[in-house]
């Protein structure tokens, strides 16, 4: 098999069907570029999950009563309260936090916000005891053995806002990869009218080979391979996209959340998301290639 009449017969397709071919890779750096932002998402959903996890607590808030009187949680209830805790295997870590202790972390939080600390009383926040849990996301279980204890005015668990909010990022996971899908099933169909279309502008040139001896796959070996490089393309321009993407606009975002969602590093990017989309991109192009000279082509 002459390796480079192939290739040559591969850029003579691609030259002759430009605006197709400009088409199909452009589509399919589309849909390969929502996918690694996909693939991107979950990663990051990944890490702020093993970074919040670690700090998740469940913040047991205490009755009037005790929050007035009890500075130190000496009292009878507040101690009990406190050794049935300690005592709790599911529990790591117990801390007390007074009412004057609360409102300094109150000033601190919102010190930028003066007008708010103008408002803000000591007595208006309660004491607490702040819980820190061997498997934050059992959390739901010490919150149902501790609501309606004698002492408790209420629990704030933390690992609940966690749920809705990765259940807010999950959707825009799933709707990255929906999207990603329909521009995918676009390139599939780019890709196999491309492929029909040089075949059939090929049709004489296939037809003389055939006659003189050259085998089925040797005729349809270079739309084939115009597939591949047009998946590999878009994959590369894909890759440049979510780079430039990085750069140009998720780093100032990101930076803007204050490391509420960390950074996506270049790294990221370049492995394992760049050769999962060049694999993706060779595979879907080869397999679609394949097919479509299998059903259309009877040379």
């Amino acid at each position: 098999m002459r390796v480079s009449f192939v290739f040559s017969e591969v850029i003579t397709g691609l030259r002759r069907n430009v605006t197709m071919t400009i088409a199909m890779i452009l589509t399919t750096a589309i849909s390969l570029g929502m996918f690694g932002g996909g693939l991107l998402f979950v990663r990051t959903i990944d890490k702020m999950k093993a970074n919040y996890l670690d700090d998740v607590q469940v913040t047991i808030y205490l009755n009037d009563e005790i929050s007035s009187t009890d500075s130190t949680c000496s009292s009878s209830t507040c101690t009990t309260l406190r050794q049935s805790l300690e005592t709790n295997p599911a529990v790591e870590s117990v801390v007390y936090e007074n009412r004057d202790e609360a409102y300094k972390r109150f000033q601190e939080i919102f010190r930028g916000q003066p007008e708010l600390v103008e408002l803000a009383r000591p007595e208006s926040l309660p004491s607490s005891l702040h819980v820190k849990l061997v498997n934050p996301e059992r959390s739901d279980v010490l919150v149902q053995e501790y609501t309606g204890m004698e002492g408790v005015y209420q629990i704030d668990d933390q690992n609940r806002f966690l749920e809705r909010f990765f259940g807010i990022l999950n959707a825009g996971r799933n709707g990255t990869f929906i999207i990603a899908l329909i521009a995918a099933l676009a390139a599939v169909l780019l890709i196999a009218n491309t492929i029909q279309v040089s075949a059939f502008t090929r049709r004489t040139e296939v037809g003389i080979m055939r006659l003189v001896g050259a085998t089925r796959w040797y005729t349809q070996l270079p739309f084939l391979l115009e597939a591949v490089v047009a998946g590999v393309l878009g994959a590369i321009i894909g890759t440049g996209g979510l780079i430039a993407l990085k750069y140009l606009v998720l780093d100032s975002i990101i930076g803007a959340t204050g490391s509420v969602i960390p950074q996506i590093e270049l790294v990221e990017i370049l492995f394992p998301v760049a050769p999962i989309l060049l694999g993706t991109s060779i595979l879907i192009s080869a397999i679609t290639g394949y097919t479509t000279l299998r059903l259309y082509v009877r040379h």
